[in-house]
């Protein structure tokens, strides 16, 4: 009989959990900005810096072949993680970088005439990079529409996505909405044309099983610091046909093979995409923290956040004047609630909640046309992780209570 996960037994391995902020113990539900890192990735920083610090690839001594074993260990983890191969694994700065790398590599595969598909309820950082390549080009841009939980209309897909879709760009968990996008559906709208499909897989790989053969993507990018991992490190995955299309987005150092005074040649995959001296001590972490997530269980991880975003859309119903962005069910949704109160600007509900120790994040979510879109300028947003309890759910609710309360003394 399968054990039930507890997330108390991990809370005990993340060190920051057990701090005190203005006089109440941390309830920290930020994740989908930033996870907390448990101590086994923050041993591992330290442990890089002062057993074995050296560069990777260039050294036969001690310390850089043990450096270069762990660095490109972390690196089979990682594609083991996701169903690929190491070759197809590209150490980035974060998804918002190797999206770009993507965008740039693929200049070439558009022309004017052609389209490229993405959804309203992007980051940023899946939308400016098409923007500005529909700009170079002359291609257009075209957008899926969902309705106002977030679901995409699919009806409306197959209209969007045509022989003149040369890319669909899309998100799988959208970070506002925390809508689990259907992946398969839209992948197979595009088949027939031959479109490249390339997911934003921030809010979904550190959640859920992701495997790239499965969804029959051409590319994935996800950010370490979201799964447990440190900041300034992320991945791409591409199809190793693609990658060798592709040219590189930086020069210089060890994406390269030969250089003469007159030209130069690139390196194998993957390293044609990483120039330079790479983030070693992070990408060695980074696999710790894919050593965490698999001891726990991907499995774990997502069931345990259906059950507390379920907890908490039924807490939700308890309170008056709030109102949640994006599906008021469990279905087919990450553990992201974003909402906002008819008369508190959620930065006020952000304020008050820190005051209590409970961190959330407030704003446009680096996705300011999808939350303009729903006639607001700003939502409050609470996301979940696998260290996060009930318990913290109702000091959370609570909370929110505290919030009007506050706010109906004037």
């Amino acid at each position: 009989m399968k054990t039930k996960f507890d997330p108390n037994k991990v809370r005990k391995d993340f060190p920051v959990l057990d701090r005190v902020v203005n006089k109440n113990k941390l309830v920290y539900l930020d994740n989908a900005a930033t996870s907390q890192k448990p101590k086994s990735v923050i041993d591992s920083l330290t442990q890089y810096y002062s057993s074995y610090n050296s560069n990777v690839h260039r050294g036969v001594h001690t310390l850089s072949v043990e450096a270069t074993e762990a660095y490109e260990n972390a690196r089979v983890k990682l594609a083991e993680f996701i169903g690929s191969i190491p070759e197809e694994v590209i150490w980035t700065r974060n998804t918002s970088e190797s999206i770009n790398i993507v965008a740039y590599g693929l200049k070439n595969k558009v022309s004017a005439g052609d389209n490229i598909v993405i959804s309203r309820m992007e980051h940023h950082s899946n939308l400016v990079p098409w923007q500005q390549l529909c700009n170079q080009t002359g291609a257009s841009l075209r957008y899926l529409e969902h309705n106002l939980e977030g679901r995409i209309d699919l009806i409306d897909a197959k209209t969007k996505i045509d022989a003149k879709t040369k890319i669909i760009a899309i998100t799988h968990m959208s970070n506002v909405l925390g809508v689990i996008n259907p992946i398969k559906e839209i992948r197979e709208m595009s088949k027939k044309f031959g479109t490249y499909l390339v997911l934003d897989g921030a809010q979904s790989v550190p959640h859920f099983k992701v495997n790239v053969n499965d969804l029959d993507c051409d590319f994935l990018s996800f950010s370490a610091h979201k799964m447990l991992g440190p900041t300034g490190i992320g991945l791409l995955y591409g199809k190793e046909e693609l990658l060798n299309e592709m040219p590189p987005f930086y020069f210089g150092g060890d994406m390269i093979s030969e250089v003469s005074y007159e030209s130069a040649k690139w390196n194998d995959l993957p390293y044609k995409f990483e120039a330079g001296t790479p983030n070693i001590a992070d990408a060695i972490a980074t696999g710790t923290a894919v050593d965490y997530l698999n001891s726990v269980g991907m499995d774990n991880v997502f069931e345990h956040e259906e059950d507390i975003t379920k907890y908490a859309l039924e807490k939700f119903k308890e309170l008056d004047g709030y109102n949640i962005i994006g599906p008021t069910d469990e279905d087919a949704r990450g553990g992201v609630i974003s909402f906002t109160h008819d008369k508190i600007h959620p930065h006020d509900i952000g304020e008050i909640l820190d005051k209590f120790g409970i961190a959330i994040r407030t704003g446009h979510h680096c996705a300011m046309p999808l939350v303009r879109s729903y006639e607001i300028v700003a939502a409050a947003r609470a996301s979940f992780y696998l260290y996060n309890t009930k318990e913290e759910i109702d000091l959370f609710v609570d909370a929110l209570g505290e919030v009007v309360a506050y706010f109906d003394k004037f």
